[in-house]
């Protein structure tokens, strides 16, 4: 067993607090369907990365109204395709342990698709909540985890991040926060790595938050 003391957890959402794998596949098809591109070419990006960004990584060529479109079909059709999202295991457990001022999502989805997967999985929402409308660049750049510092307070080698994709881990990294590794839907993601939050324990005070894993 591993015990760690920080000040502040930042929590990624999709494949780390909530399951939304299945509509993140589907509505990401629809999308390889509509730009005619292999799906093979498209599923390595799929998680942990804004639509604008994947986009202008597939297709650098893609003139900005067409990625404009994309970016808000994906924005409409993943917030409303939430009926089999749900809580990754332990994600509830957490929450009723961890006091609200000492934990933050931070998430490469925007504010609306954040709040409704929060809502579909049955999760309260959480006092800090950084999407990807909050900053310039998501993940893998820093800034994400960098505002989600901020926002809680501390210092980035004073927080511990939780991240089920290599982009997050990246950001997380880049920004100078340790990260524990959710294995959702990657393997070998390079970090300390849990199958999923229940295999980690929470315990906090006002001084702190214990992590046992």
């Amino acid at each position: 067993m591993t015990q760690l003391v920080v000040s502040a957890l930042l929590f990624d959402l999709d494949g780390t607090l909530v399951d939304s794998t299945a509509s993140v596949e589907r509505n990401w098809h629809k999308l390889a369907d509509g730009i005619e591109m292999p799906w093979e070419d498209v599923a390595p990006w799929i998680h942990g990365i804004p639509v604008r960004q994947v986009l202008a990584r597939l297709r650098p060529e893609m003139p900005v109204e067409d990625v404009e479109y994309w970016h808000h079909f994906m924005v409409e059709a993943e917030s409303s395709d939430t009926g089999d999202v749900m809580p990754i295991p332990g994600a509830v457990a957490a929450w009723d342990v961890l006091p609200t001022s000492r934990w933050a999502i931070v998430t490469s989805g925007g504010l609306r698709l954040a709040t409704s997967r929060i809502r579909a999985a049955g999760l309260p929402m959480p006092r800090y909540l950084i999407t990807a409308d909050d900053v310039a660049v998501g993940k893998p750049n820093p800034a994400p985890y960098l505002m989600g510092a901020e926002k809680v307070g501390f210092p980035p080698s004073r927080c511990l991040a939780f991240e089920d994709a290599p982009a997050g881990i990246a950001s997380a990294r880049a920004a100078g926060v340790p990260v524990i590794g959710i294995a959702t839907n990657h393997g070998d993601l390079g970090v300390a790595t849990v199958r999923d939050l229940s295999e980690v324990e929470f315990s906090a005070d006002r001084t702190g938050v214990v992590v046992t894993y």
